[in-house]
């Protein structure tokens, strides 16, 4: 039997809601996906619903003041399932955006579309019923303090800006270019700042929180930490139902 049937098997009694939070590139997305596949868990990429409204409104021409307009935008984008059941495709208004909106333009004005109080709260409720079942481990920068506070298990993935800053080039291919490279470390440090600053939950650790640092890890070994982390709280529900 190999070691993914084992693992879903273990799960099938205890399938819990996992909350993974960080900053940008800080890994939440890929490293959340290949723990959910791991575990037999559904994955949920939220920071997709945000990029894919801040890209439908640069594409039609609306600032993140303009509230009447941004807002209802939230209801044109829709998470779509893959094969598996992880949630890291994306619609706008009726199309796959999902290449669109890890592009370097959303990059740069996703922060200050997000931060907009009237949009996060349209998404909120659609968020939290993605959870609903149980099984699920879900990935932004407020799950654990906002979306999901009473979510099982709490996971906060924390790199430096310039280990992200790192990540973000290679994955753009632009490792060598040092231009390209200064630009996204800038871009990544102001993100963080007016993620961090804003006042319609910002970007923090929660209390509860199990914080993993990655810098020097590799991909390989931030997975197994936090599947080892979830299989722990699994273990521990389970042997609390049995008493």
């Amino acid at each position: 039997m190999s070691t993914d049937q084992r693992s879903d098997r273990t799960v099938a009694g205890h399938r819990l809601v996992v909350a993974v939070d960080g900053p940008s590139s800080s890994g939440k997305s890929t490293v959340g996906a290949e723990a959910a596949r791991r575990l037999g868990y559904r994955f949920c990429d939220t920071g997709l619903l945000y990029r894919a409204v801040a890209w439908l409104a640069v594409e039609r021409g609306i600032s993140p003041d303009q509230t009447a307009a941004l807002v209802p935008l939230a209801g044109e984008v829709e998470l779509v399932a893959d094969r598996r059941g992880r949630l890291r495709h994306v619609e706008a208004a009726g199309r796959d955006v999902t290449a669109e909106v890890r592009g370097p333009a959303v990059d740069r004005a996703v922060s200050d579309y997000s931060k907009v109080p009237e949009l996060r709260a349209a998404l909120v409720p659609r968020q939290r019923a993605l959870a609903g079942d149980g099984g699920i481990i879900m990935a932004g920068r407020d799950i654990g303090t906002v979306i999901l506070p009473k979510a099982d298990v709490k996971i906060y993935l924390y790199a430096s800006p310039e280990e992200r800053a790192r990540r973000r080039a290679a994955q753009r291919k632009v490792a060598g270019n040092e231009t390209a490279a200064s630009g996204i470390l800038e871009d990544m440090r102001r993100r963080d700042t007016i993620d961090s600053e804003r006042e319609t939950a910002p970007l923090r650790t929660a209390e509860d929180a199990i914080v993993v640092k990655t810098d020097g890890n590799t991909f390989t070994q931030t997975v197994a930490t936090v599947v080892r982390t979830i299989r722990q709280a699994e273990a521990i529900r389970g042997g609390d139902r049995g008493r």
